[in-house]
């Protein structure tokens, strides 16, 4: 029996996330799946308050600030997981740009770990199928310059944080199990290989 499958894509800072999310939706629904797309950022009723301690932080670094606000944004979560993901049809593939792992591209202080152990017991939901999106450092960096808002931050300036970010992610995602989908070629391709995986999830609708 199908039922709901949420898929949830994360990585650095210029690594395709959104591209590759749109390439995915249109695969899945021209294969007539019913595909649900949410944002963390857009669906977080906390946000603002969030984001006024992340711009404290990153004038005064401090490690109690930054555990509060990992605690905020897993209360966020926390929400979204019983208001949001819960309203959402049981057939449907939920695809959602960026979730916990998030925290692991800034976090200076407070262990991925902890971040992690924090959500669980928040009662966050965790995805049925993870994605980390990566590239080689140089090569996301580019990539973010070439927006149009260009490679403006709350909390990522240089390319060295840039670097010392990436690999601490890829370090997560290889220590948790999470799918790894180097986004550095055609979109084609990787959109092709996150496809695969979700087809792989028992229960796939």
């Amino acid at each position: 029996m199908s039922r709901q499958l949420f898929v949830s894509l994360d990585g650095p800072k210029g690594a395709g996330k959104t591209t590759l999310l749109e390439a995915i939706t249109k695969m899945l629904r021209a294969d007539n799946k019913k595909v649900i797309r949410l944002c963390e950022r857009k669906s977080d009723p906390y946000r603002a308050g969030t984001m006024a301690l992340v711009n404290q932080l990153a004038r005064h670094p401090s490690q109690d600030l930054e555990w509060a606000i990992c605690q905020r944004f897993a209360a966020s979560r926390a929400w979204i997981s019983q208001h949001v993901l819960t309203k959402q049809p049981a057939d449907s593939i939920i695809l959602v740009d960026r979730w916990y792992p998030s925290d692991a591209a800034f976090r200076r202080m407070v262990p991925f770990a902890g971040i992690l152990q924090l959500n669980i017991e928040r009662g966050v939901r965790t995805p049925d199928l993870h994605v980390g999106v990566v590239t080689a450092p140089d090569i996301s960096w580019a990539r973010a310059a070439a927006r149009s808002r260009g490679l403006g931050s709350t909390v990522m300036r240089r390319l060295e944080e840039h670097i010392a970010c990436t690999e601490a992610f890829e370090r997560e995602t290889a220590h948790h199990g999470w799918f790894l989908c180097r986004n550095e070629g055609a979109i084609e391709d990787a959109t092709r290989q996150v496809i695969a995986e979700i087809y792989k999830v028992p229960g796939c609708p």
